[in-house]
């Protein structure tokens, strides 16, 4: 599959962002040989589940120029990448507590010549500034990911959509949102993508 999917999703890209996405693969595949970031399996479906399944988000909130995200677990990069990809006047925070890989995420911004993101080997309970929204892909529990970023998120909201946590789920999410016990937005990712793999996968929002 090719970066030709994402344009079909989003055909407002830019082509320089299609230049930028068409790139994702070879660096994926380059470095997953050096580090393990993605399954092997999966770095042939690169832009349905990871690239792909990262902008759904993209479909659920449009992030506005100067808004700060931090992006948790960010893993090989995703949400991140794809969303900074995307949303080039927004700055992005990527951190992960595996210092390998985001050694690996730095080489790849720097391939990419991004300049709205920050990739840094840290704890989320260990941040110290704040920002408009937490993003994250099946990192934790939605209750872990609140009490690790809910002081993180910046009181006043200065867009439509609040500040608060997205994050990437899938499967039956029940007894995991009954143990959040706070009030939250599930979305289906379907009603985006058609793809089969994205049955089963949500979008849980949370507002500060």
């Amino acid at each position: 599959m090719s970066a030709s999917l994402i344009k079909a999703y989003f055909p407002e890209l830019t082509d320089v962002q299609q230049t930028q996405f068409t790139k994702l693969q070879e660096l994926y595949e380059f470095w997953n040989q050096q580090v393990n970031l993605i399954s092997r399996k999966d770095i042939q479906e690169l832009y349905i589940r990871h690239v792909l399944h990262s902008l759904a988000i993209a479909k659920f909130a449009r992030f506005q120029p100067n808004s700060t995200i931090l992006d948790v677990g960010t893993g090989g990069g995703f949400p991140g990448i794809p969303l900074a990809l995307f949303f080039p006047e927004s700055r992005f925070y990527l951190v992960d507590a595996i210092g390998k890989k985001v050694k690996v995420v730095n080489e790849i911004i720097i391939a990419l010549d991004l300049k709205n993101v920050t990739a840094k080997h840290e704890r989320a309970e260990n941040i110290k500034e704040q920002f408009d929204f937490i993003v994250t892909r099946a990192v934790a529990p939605a209750r872990q990911i609140w009490l690790w970023t809910h002081q993180r998120i910046k009181e006043h909201s200065k867009y439509e959509l609040s500040n608060g946590i997205i994050a990437l789920k899938g499967g039956d999410l029940r007894s995991e949102m009954r143990e959040l016990n706070r009030s939250y937005q599930e979305r289906s990712i379907a009603d985006y993508f058609s793809e089969p793999f994205f049955e089963t996968k949500k979008i849980i929002y949370i507002s500060k």
